[in-house]
């Protein structure tokens, strides 16, 4: 069971790059993969905001949220988008 202080030091994590360019993995089930590059935006106590990047008109300035524990469960990988890295892995 994960604990209160791994999301905690998730969210950390993630507020210490607000305002950084990242690409997101989100596994949308049944071996469908969505790959999103974005910033992001704001952080809250539950949820942060990231602005997707997309050349697709429909999806451009679009803000998606997700929440913490997305990272945790690993239903959403964040990398940092300069070096790669990973955010909130444990």
């Amino acid at each position: 069971m994960a604990s209160k202080n791994s999301l905690s030091l998730i969210k950390r994590n993630v507020d210490i790059h607000v305002g950084e360019r990242v690409v997101l993995k989100a596994n949308k089930g049944r071996k469908r993969i969505s790959v999103r590059e974005g910033i992001i935006e704001k952080t809250y106590p539950n949820i942060f905001v990231v602005r997707i990047d997309s050349d697709v008109a429909e999806d451009a300035g679009r803000a998606v949220s997700y929440s913490y524990c997305d990272i945790l469960t690993n239903s959403i990988e964040v990398y940092l988008h300069k070096d790669n890295m990973r955010i909130g892995s444990m």
